[in-house]
C-alpha cells in the first residue's frame, strides 16, 4: 500500500500479506505500562519469550537481556506468563516535553 488507498484496497479480512513485517512496526508509543526485568530472580526459562506477541524480548547467548522497547506495546503477557514473577509492569512516565501543565 502507497497509503492513498481507500478502505477498499485493503485484503479481505484484513489478511497480512507481507509475512514478516511485524518490525516495520513501531509500537512501543503505544504503551502505559512498561516492563521492568529483576535479572537476579530471572531464571532464563524464556517463556516471556515464547508467548511475547511482539518479539520484543531481547534474547543474547540463550539469557533473557531486557525488552525492546521500540516494539513492546506494554501487554503484561510475559510478566503474566513468568513463574518467577520476576517481570513487573510499572507505569510508564511521559517525556518531559510530552507533560502539559
Amino acid at each position: 500500500m502507497t497509503g492513498k488507498e481507500g478502505w477498499r484496497d485493503l485484503a479481505i479480512g484484513g489478511i497480512i500479506t507481507d509475512a514478516g513485517n511485524a518490525r516495520e512496526y513501531e509500537t512501543g508509543s503505544w504503551r502505559t505500562f512498561k516492563p521492568v526485568l529483576d535479572k537476579e530472580s530471572c531464571t532464563n526459562c524464556m517463556l516471556c519469550w515464547i508467548f511475547c506477541p511482539d518479539s520484543a524480548i531481547i534474547v543474547e547467548d540463550e539469557e533473557m537481556k531486557g525488552f525492546d522497547m521500540v516494539h513492546c506495546k506494554g501487554c503484561g503477557i510475559c510478566a503474566v506468563e513468568c513463574p518467577v514473577k520476576c517481570i513487573e509492569m510499572v507505569l510508564e512516565e511521559p517525556p518531559a516535553e510530552a507533560v502539559c501543565e
